[in-house]
């Protein structure tokens, strides 16, 4: 997952090009990125790192320029080099800088193709360096001096019929303007908004709306699965629909987990959805249970609170904050390493032992994806003196992976996969297990936008929306990321012998 944003400006635009990746940095904590343009050059500073650990003034300072783009990462499928860091660049044609959320699915055959036939060479394993060539070959081959808005889209058109999978995009041409597309299913969110200045009007291109409302734009709405808008860098706007049978069908993980709650996506309100979610699991747990025992319902921080909150409302049961986050500590689903997420877990939350002790507690996730974090978790509450633990899931079981821009584990390693719910209640250590019913799920989503006819639910049901998703692609797939999981352990193992070789020289 990845967070993206484009700024067509009347002054400098690098301080909110950084303000904005700020407020999206919850969408990845691995790298973060931001080009501007001024004077037929592009100046770009990327690492690996947090925004405010990538950019210092002496960066800022040389960020000038009224056009931008900006992204920050987590690294897809285990992968976390600095040279995979966005936004990517290529010289031909015109100059070409681009950002990308989400994943293509067909990254081997466009590789390949590039080579062969359009003779472009790919320098790293990132798939959205494979769609910037492909977006350059397709816009040059237009073959004008100055492209305009006739060319972008056909070139967006061409894009759209030779990639496949996830992706929502924000490139910069030099000279130009700001290309945004999303592809035909609209699995990752964008979205656009404008702002008055003396100076005119001011356009930002965003994942969330959040970063728009953070640096004072006005939503817009959100850019149509399959469609393109093309701003210049006088000001000017234009759109078109670039797919031929566009159909919204948007990640539901967005609502789950990766969104903030102050977030519109899709017309939808991220907070109205989750307090939902709260709403129809209370329904079922006084179906299924309606005995229970509960003394407090209490989230684990962040992502969960608003669902818990109405939950223990509907419940008529106490709610209350057990747990105290560390906010210096990343997100345990984001950490590369299985041994370093284990060991981060109590780092990162800490519990208050007067809520616990002697209670029934009902601790609240969003969703259960590996299971270490909410059983290291679980036993945290019982070392605290909770009597009962009882865990429940906003979200369903996740049993299949992700293959659009999310980096979820391999099947085998998901807790869900192969288990019923009484075997996972068991490996968690929890007295009660209960998760969210998926068709529930869909309807807590689908409320604010009737529109939206389908979401894609391929880690709950393994149904993948757009297709071409074969047992043999996810078998490639789980054994890259088990590759990748070894080289991440022996990194892990030879950092922590240089340590004590070290130790052992003092």
């Amino acid at each position: 997952m990845c967070g993206i944003v484009g700024i067509v400006g009347k002054t400098n635009v690098n301080q909110v090009l950084y303000d904005a990746l700020t407020v999206l940095q919850h969408r990845g904590q691995d790298a973060a990125g931001i080009v501007t343009y001024q004077d037929d050059r592009f100046f770009l500073r990327k690492d690996n790192g947090l925004v405010k650990d990538v950019f210092r003034t002496r960066h800022m300072r040389r960020l000038v320029g009224n056009v931008g783009i900006g992204h920050v990462r987590y690294p897809t499928a285990g992968s976390s080099s600095s040279a995979e860091a966005q936004p990517f660049y290529v010289n031909s044609p015109y100059g070409i800088t681009l950002a990308h959320n989400g994943n293509l699915t067909n990254t081997h055959e466009l590789a390949e193709g590039l080579l062969r036939s359009d003779l472009r060479h790919i320098n790293t394993n990132s798939d959205s360096e494979v769609l910037l060539n492909v977006f350059a070959h397709e816009l040059q081959k237009q073959g004008k001096l100055v492209p305009t808005q006739v060319e972008i889209f056909e070139a967006v058109k061409a894009v759209h019929k030779r990639c496949k999978g996830a992706y929502a995009v924000i490139a910069m041409v030099t000279g130009y303007g700001i290309v945004a597309f999303r592809d035909p299913h609209g699995i990752r969110p964008v979205c656009y908004g404008k702002r008055e200045t003396e100076q005119g009007t001011e356009y930002m291109i965003a994942s969330e709306s959040v970063a728009l409302s953070a640096e004072g734009f006005t939503l817009v709405r959100d850019i149509d699965p399959g469609e393109a808008i093309y701003i210049e860098t006088d000001g000017q706007l234009y759109n078109q629909q670039c797919a031929e049978n566009p159909q919204l069908t948007p990640c539901i993980f967005e609502h789950v987990y990766f969104a903030r709650p102050d977030s519109i996506i899709d017309k939808v309100s991220v907070y109205k959805a989750r307090l939902r979610m709260g709403e129809k699991l209370a329904e079922k747990m006084m179906k299924e249970c309606p005995d229970y025992d509960i003394d407090v319902v209490m989230p684990i921080p962040d992502t969960s609170r608003t669902s818990a909150m109405q939950m223990a409302y509907r419940l008529g049961v106490k709610f209350r904050e057990g747990f105290i986050k560390n906010r210096y500590i990343g997100r345990t689903f984001i950490m590369p390493g299985q041994s370093q997420r284990k060991k981060s877990v109590r780092q990162k939350l800490n519990p208050i032992e007067l809520e616990f002790k002697g209670k029934n507690v009902l601790l609240v996730d969003d969703s259960i994806v590996r299971g270490t974090t909410c059983r290291e978790i679980v036993q945290m509450a019982r070392d605290a003196g909770a009597n009962k633990v009882f865990f429940a899931s906003a979200a369903p079981e996740v049993r299949f992976p992700n293959v659009y821009g999310i980096d979820m584990p391999a099947a085998s390693e998901l807790i869900a996969h192969n288990r019923t719910v009484d075997e996972i209640q068991e490996a968690i250590g929890a007295d009660w297990l209960i998760y969210q019913n998926l068709d529930d799920l869909i309807e807590c989503a689908k409320e604010g936008n009737a529109s939206i006819e389908q979401f894609d639910c391929s880690v709950f049901n393994g149904e993948y929306i757009a297709g071409d998703i074969t047992p043999e692609y996810l078998d490639k797939l789980e054994k890259a990321r088990n590759e990748s999981s070894k080289r991440k352990k022996n990194k892990e193992f030879d950092d922590d012998h240089t340590v004590i070789d070290l130790h052992n020289n003092d």
